[in-house]
């Protein structure tokens, strides 16, 4: 099975919360509602700077295909 890049999830214990999860590598949930990441991957050291590169990126992308995705609900 292929899986989208991007996920949109919700969990009622959470009604607040609204996470993005990214299925590719680095996989990671983030709730846009306060911006917390949990990291689903475990990274080397040497890894780091790279991620702290990318991060970014993966991020303003999951903002990106959320607001996508609520635009095509309107």
């Amino acid at each position: 099975m292929e899986l989208p890049k991007f996920l949109l999830g919700d969990n009622t214990d959470h009604p607040d919360a609204i996470f993005i999860i990214h299925t590719d590598y680095p996989r990671f949930i983030i709730n846009l509602a306060n911006d917390e990441v949990e990291w689903l991957e475990d990274f080397d050291p040497a890894d780091e700077k790279e991620l702290e590169t990318e991060a970014g990126n993966l991020i303003q992308e999951a903002n990106d295909f959320y607001d996508r995705e609520v635009g095509r609900y309107e």
